[in-house]
């Protein structure tokens, strides 16, 4: 019989001192492009990921530095001082923030290393046609809360066999042997009346 194979491990996780390095310089592209380039942050953070709500997040952050865009294109001054450019200005500082804000908060969530010492559990093998039977290792492996939850998928329970008639030779036998009883029967009431009924 075929199984799945094996899982494939993994990746890595980058080294304490790289994902710090990195971090440092996601950051720094931000604040010193005094946000013009925030959405790298946010679009590492989606790429790293792979997660929607990260995709979703750098749209966003994108779409905010568009209105702040075009606000600051409107303003024909050098410092930014109309209603509209102040405007661009601060909606483009506080894109910038947000951007780092949360490109740390989901580099650090996704990078977090496990307890140590505790493993992940393997996903439940898939049997098919047979019911699934619970693993002698299951009670030993730890509950880790850093791991995701893995919904088992129900087994479908078996039926009972269904209730067999009895073969036909029993059938045969037990017909014969009523068939013998009530002969003999029949046979010791006749002898009965020859000699006289014992």
């Amino acid at each position: 019989m075929q199984g799945h194979g094996y899982a494939p491990p993994p990746p890595r996780r980058p080294s304490t001192g790289v994902l710090v390095l990195l971090r440092v310089i996601f950051v720094a592209v931000a604040v010193l492009s005094i946000g013009f380039l925030a959405w790298v942050a946010p679009l590492r953070a989606a790429i790293v990921t792979r997660k929607r709500g990260e995709w979703w997040f750098f749209g966003g952050s994108v779409a905010v530095l568009v209105v702040s865009f075009s606000l600051l294109a409107t303003d024909d001054t050098d410092d930014f001082s109309t209603p509209k450019g102040s405007a661009g200005m601060v909606i483009l500082l506080l894109n910038m923030v947000a951007c780092v804000a949360y490109y740390l908060y989901a580099d650090i969530r996704h990078h977090r290393p496990h307890p140590a010492g505790y493993a992940v559990p393997p996903a439940p093998a898939v049997n098919y046609g047979y019911p699934q039977s619970p693993s002698p290792y299951a009670a030993t492996l730890p509950q880790t809360p850093a791991a995701p939850m893995v919904t088992p998928v129900p087994s479908i329970p078996t039926p009972p066999p269904p209730h067999r008639p009895a073969p036909a030779r029993i059938e045969q036998v037990r017909a014969e042997l009523d068939e013998l009883s009530d002969y003999l029967r029949r046979s010791d009431g006749h002898e009965g009346h020859g000699e006289g009924g014992r």
